[in-house]
C-alpha cells in the first residue's frame, strides 16, 4: 500500500477500528496503513480474542477477514447481532462464496473488499462506517435525552404528549381522556412548558428526531 501521501482529517476526535486478520503480516501492514491515516487500530487474530476484549468505544467500524480460525467473519456478524452490538462491519476475502457475501451484505455489512484491495478502497469502506456508527451514537444520544424528559411528565400529561403526537385536537383530547377542556388545556400547557416547546409542531418534531 503506497503511504506517500499523508490525508488531512477533518475532525481530531479518535476513530477506531477493530481489525481481525490471522495473516500476520497482512494484518500489521493493514493496521499501519491505517494508523497513519489517522485511525487507532485495534489487532485480532481471530474473532475470539476480539469477543473477548472488545472494547465499547465510538465511532468504530470492524474491519474482519471472512475466513479465520474459529468463527468466520459472518458467524461473527451472527453473534454480534444476537448480543445487541450494533457495529459496522466491512468484510475482506481472498476467496468466498456468493452465499457468504450476499449473507455478510443481507445483514448490515458497509461493504466486502476481494483480495487485492487498493487503500482507497478501504478507507472509504471505513470513512462510511465510521459515519454510520457516528451518525448510529448521535440518534442513541437525542433518544435517552428524549426519554430523560419525558420522565418530568406526570402520567396524564404523558398521555397527553402522546395523544398530541398522533395529531389529537383539544376536543379529541377530552374525549380520550374523559376530562373537562379546560383540564386538557392545562394538561398540554404543562407538556409544551415542561419540554421546553413553543409549538405542537415542535413537539411533534422532537418525537420523531429521537427515533
Amino acid at each position: 500500500m503506497n503511504l506517500s501521501s499523508k490525508p488531512l482529517l477533518a475532525e481530531e476526535k479518535p476513530k477506531y477500528i477493530f481489525l481481525l486478520e490471522d495473516n500476520a503480516e497482512l494484518r500489521a501492514d493493514l493496521a499501519r496503513s491505517l494508523e497513519f491515516c489517522g485511525f487507532t487500530v485495534f489487532q485480532y487474530a481471530d474473532a475470539q480474542s476480539f469477543l473477548d476484549n472488545f472494547s465499547n468505544v465510538v465511532p468504530a467500524v470492524v474491519v474482519t477477514d471472512m475466513r479465520m480460525p474459529g468463527l468466520s467473519g459472518v458467524e461473527l456478524q451472527a453473534r454480534l447481532a444476537a448480543e445487541g452490538r450494533k457495529i459496522p462491519m466491512i468484510f475482506i476475502s481472498g476467496e468466498s462464496t456468493d452465499a457468504q457475501i450476499v449473507s455478510a451484505m443481507k445483514n448490515g455489512a458497509v461493504d466486502f473488499l476481494l483480495k487485492p484491495f487498493s487503500r482507497e478502497h478501504l478507507l472509504s469502506a471505513v470513512a462510511k462506517g465510521i459515519e454510520i456508527d457516528a451518525l448510529a451514537m448521535q440518534k442513541l444520544v437525542k433518544k435517552v435525552a428524549f426519554e430523560q424528559k419525558l420522565k418530568i411528565l406526570s402520567p396524564r400529561e404523558l398521555q397527553t404528549f402522546n395523544l398530541l403526537v398522533l395529531g389529537f385536537n383539544n376536543t379529541q383530547i377530552v374525549n380520550e381522556l374523559q376530562i373537562s377542556l379546560p383540564t386538557a388545556k392545562q394538561y398540554k400547557s404543562a407538556v409544551m412548558y415542561k419540554l421546553g416547546l413553543r409549538s405542537v409542531a415542535e413537539l411533534v418534531a422532537l418525537k420523531f428526531n429521537s427515533e
